[in-house]
């Protein structure tokens, strides 16, 4: 018998903005914001299966810090106080550390390590990874981002935005793209299965049998995914993909959200549209496909299946797709969006002064 979904966690307005805070502050310990955003999902009513896909996580670890908030609330999210010695680095040791840190080395090296920092400052490797961690700081990692250059950034984020948080009324939003070039993959001798005492184990080597490409459509309001796998990604392979979309949704207008690649812009395309007017095409900015949420269901897709999965042939990869989408659609529930137009433009302005101070 299927247990009931857990309901959804109450959270209060004041808490919501300590937790959207811990999500977004850049200071925030990774830990510390995963967890917020446990809570933020549970607080919209999303399924603790889905928040684990989401996330990447664990159930149990969803389920934990679920527990953790409704007994102890914010403060629950914190670790709790370890036992052992009492650190022995005054306020200033661990100023002169973190100053350091954020300086650029000046010997050839791109960042510090705590081996480096350990030798400079008279302190123990151990002393100094305690102060990086207490502070936030990880010099060994780094992330990338990249700034749109689109003319009509702020009308096109407006835009999408206005689809998702309030949609017309009586239309239905999808979000479209396509993952091309997936491989399939085949390891050179069979998996050894997970054991106990022994995980799944897999040889380094693969042989490549084929590519296919994979058309996508997700349902903003449901969930839901349409898909459809083919030989190639040219403009005529995504305008037969849309055909398949309109049949499945015959009634009402269509808004949907894609990209700005060239194949969703043929004449072909723009001729198809001129004839259906009641499916109104709304692009994302340049270097933007983040909003476009069939994104999100594409990496839940590589991690669950295609990532560890092994293909003798493209028609295998195609059938695991296949019963992949099956079964998410037999539960599926919609990704909740919480960013305003308004916030993500401000977070652009601060990244771009960011960037301007840094110059100077």
């Amino acid at each position: 018998m299927a247990h009931p979904p857990a309901p959804q966690l109450i959270v209060s307005p004041a808490e919501r903005a300590v937790l959207d805070r811990l999500v977004r502050a850049r200071t925030s310990e990774q830990r510390l914001a995963q967890r917020a955003r446990i809570v933020i999902r549970a607080a919209d009513g999303v399924a603790n299966k889905r928040i684990s896909a989401e996330l990447g996580v664990n159930l149990m670890t969803v389920l934990l810090w679920r527990r953790r908030f409704e007994a102890e609330r914010l403060a629950g999210l914190r670790d709790a106080p370890r036992p052992g010695r009492t650190p022995t680095y005054t306020r200033a040791d661990r100023d002169r550390v973190i100053a350091l840190t954020l300086e650029p080395p000046t010997d050839g090296t791109t960042h510090w390590s705590a081996r480096r920092i350990a030798s400079r400052v008279g302190m123990s490797i151990t002393t100094v990874q305690r102060i990086w961690a207490e502070a936030g700081l990880k010099p060994h990692r780094i992330e990338t981002f990249k700034f749109s250059t689109d003319p009509e950034l702020a009308a096109k984020i407006r835009d999408v935005v206005g689809l998702y948080l309030d949609p017309p009324e009586r239309a239905i939003v999808l979000s479209v793209d396509e993952k091309t070039q997936i491989q399939a993959l085949d390891r050179t001798a069979p998996m050894l299965p997970l054991r106990g005492g022994s995980v799944e184990r897999r040889t380094h080597d693969y042989v490549r049998n084929g590519t296919t490409s994979l058309f996508a459509a997700l349902e903003v309001a449901t969930g839901t995914v349409t898909q459809e796998a083919r030989s190639r990604h040219t403009g005529a392979d995504f305008l037969a993909f849309m055909r398949r979309v309109e049949r499945a949704y015959p009634e009402g207008e269509l808004h949907v959200v894609l990209d700005n690649v060239s194949t969703h812009k043929t004449p072909e395309v723009q001729a198809w549209l001129e004839r259906h007017p009641r499916i109104t095409f709304h692009f994302t900015p340049t270097s933007a496909s983040w909003m476009n949420q069939i994104e999100t269901w594409f990496g839940i897709l590589t991690r669950q299946a295609l990532r560890r999965g092994s293909f003798g042939s493209v028609k295998d990869l195609i059938s695991m797709i296949d019963t992949f989408t099956a079964n998410w659609n037999t539960g599926s529930t919609p990704f909740v969006w919480t960013k305003t137009a308004d916030e993500i433009l401000a977070k652009a302005v601060r990244k771009d002064r960011a960037i301007s101070e840094s110059r100077h």
